[in-house]
């Protein structure tokens, strides 16, 4: 494998193909959290690519809490508590598979909708508070060009919402959800606000102001409208980059 490798048009850097080829040698054997992985030496020969390449594609899996490496010991596929506990999600979702990616953006644009729905009944003065300080701390993120604020204010405001529908299967599915997208993010994207920042934080607006209102479907549709140009302006980025490889 090469430093860069052809994939969609254009070039990725050949540890993001590797830690790919990585998560999908880990479901090819069957292996769980806990169990020990094959060694770098011997992933390099499996994947046909060097030892820094695989080094790298490591350091991304570890960060990303799919792998864990231990000094003297090797490489393990990570404890992950996941949904529920169990880790499936994790088990089958590849960060840099599109077509994982936007039936992710398909499963949340249901629990959104949903949560956002419950919420408009069932969100508490504290809640609704709540809500409309992450909104605002998600705004100042975006006019600072802080990517770190504005993620921060976006986590709170969706995870915000789905405690706000008092139901524990939601929010757990949310925050679950919410962990796997940041995956994509980071081995695509590296972290960008994206050209859906200042449309995001209008969105995020429209989403709150219908469930202080307590209009269920009005902030359903908001959040399903909030959630689709998300999926687009992903698919956007996506395509610049490849673009710009080429």
């Amino acid at each position: 494998m090469t430093d860069f490798e052809r994939a969609e048009g254009g070039y990725r850097p050949g540890y993001e193909v590797a830690a790919e080829q990585v998560l999908e040698l880990i479901s090819r054997l069957g292996l769980r959290p806990g169990d020990r992985m094959p060694t770098e030496h011997e992933l390099a020969g499996q994947l046909g690519a060097s030892r820094t390449v695989v080094r790298e594609a490591v350091k991304i899996l570890s960060a990303l809490g799919r792998v864990r490496a231990q000094r003297g010991r090797g490489l393990f596929v990570a404890d992950d508590e996941g949904m529920l506990g169990s880790g499936r999600w994790a088990s089958f979702f590849l960060p840099t598979d599109l077509d994982h990616v936007y039936m992710l953006f398909e499963f949340r644009r249901t629990q959104e909708m949903e949560t956002s729905r419950l919420a408009a009944g069932r969100a508490t003065p504290a809640q609704l508070k709540a809500i409309e300080e992450a909104a605002a701390t998600c705004r100042r993120g975006l006019d600072a060009d802080r990517q770190d604020l504005f993620t921060e204010g976006d986590d709170a405001f969706h995870t915000t919402i789905a405690a706000a529908s008092h139901n524990m299967f939601l929010e757990v599915a949310v925050r679950e959800a919410r962990r796997l997208q940041a995956q994509s993010s980071l081995i695509g994207l590296r972290g960008s606000i994206g050209g859906h920042g200042a449309k995001a934080v209008e969105e995020h607006e429209a989403i709150f102001q219908a469930i202080h209102d307590g209009d269920a479907e009005r902030a359903a549709q908001a959040a399903a409208v909030h959630i689709d140009n998300s999926r687009d302006d992903y698919r956007r980025e996506i395509q610049q980059l490849i673009f710009r490889a080429d």
